[in-house]
């Protein structure tokens, strides 16, 4: 049987044109293909519909949340502390589609998004932004004891983008995981029938993300002190798309200490694999 999963776009389109020109895939259609990658050990496939919310687009008339067998959020620029209609459209959304009952995951700004939505804050992170890897991530004793971190090392490197963080957790919500730069890396909260999984960083990122990333915002990497020159910046997208292009090349993983973590895309993406195989197909087979 085929899931039936809902993207909700967070990020403008605009802001993904660019990424687009620099080598990037879209954010819904890259975040099902990923999910669509981890589909084999429990459903027989996954099927998408990615719903623009950034732009303020609606379900289509006749088309409903009970439809979906799990809904997941992409990551987005967007501020969850900001009041803009694109903020608050996108946090009644998530509100809504949380007591809907569908499972729903959240990456980046799908974890922050949720987490507003049911009671929590997020800030600027005061430690400043994690560019290109998330290090060291450290699972919480709940969080090796969650089904979403089987089969997952208790520590671990991710791929990730974002200067945000939940500052604080809803009522309910358990903290799964956190390292040095964010405390809150991973949360969920379960609710009777109702169940939200979230990370800070991004499963469904591959390195060739990453550097379309890089490239588009090379200027503003330089600015924050990620790369020394334009230069830099872009030498290190380039090593990044090589990398993905031959993951054998020891030398660009040892330069820039990218682990097996990453590279391997079922250790990378084991969080989704799990997400499918706990809360969509057990909904599916109902």
């Amino acid at each position: 049987m085929t899931a039936n999963i809902l993207i909700v776009d967070g990020a403008p389109s605009a802001s993904q044109d660019m990424l687009v020109a620099n080598g990037g895939r879209r954010h819904g259609p890259n975040y099902g293909a990923a999910l669509a990658s981890q589909a084999h050990e429990s459903v027989g496939g996954v099927e998408v519909f990615v719903l623009a919310a950034a732009d303020g687009a609606s379900l289509p008339q006749g088309m409903a949340l009970s439809d979906f067998d799990g809904i997941a959020w992409t990551g987005s620029p967007l501020n969850a502390y900001h009041d803009t209609d694109a903020v608050t459209r996108q946090v009644e959304f998530a509100r809504t589609a949380f007591q809907s009952g569908v499972p729903c995951f959240g990456s980046c700004w799908g974890l922050q998004v949720m987490m507003v939505a049911l009671g929590g804050k997020v800030r600027m992170n005061p430690k400043g932004a994690e560019m290109g890897f998330a290090r060291s991530i450290l699972l919480t004793d709940a969080g090796r004891a969650h089904p979403m971190y089987d089969g997952k090392p208790q520590v671990f490197d991710a791929l990730c983008v974002h200067q945000d963080e939940v500052c604080d957790l809803p009522p309910g919500a358990e903290l799964l995981a956190g390292n040095s730069i964010s405390d809150v890396q991973a949360a969920s909260l379960r609710d009777g029938e109702r169940s939200f999984w979230g990370v800070q960083y991004h499963p469904e990122y591959d390195l060739l993300q990453i550097a379309a990333m890089f490239k588009r915002s090379a200027a503003r990497f330089v600015d924050r002190g990620f790369a020394a020159s334009l230069e830099q910046a872009e030498a290190f997208a380039a090593d990044l798309r090589a990398l993905h292009d031959d993951p054998t090349r020891k030398d660009l993983a040892w330069r820039y200490g990218i682990s097996a973590d990453i590279i391997d895309p079922d250790r990378h993406r084991r969080e989704f694999a799990n997400w499918l195989r706990v809360e969509v197909a057990p909904r599916l087979a109902a």
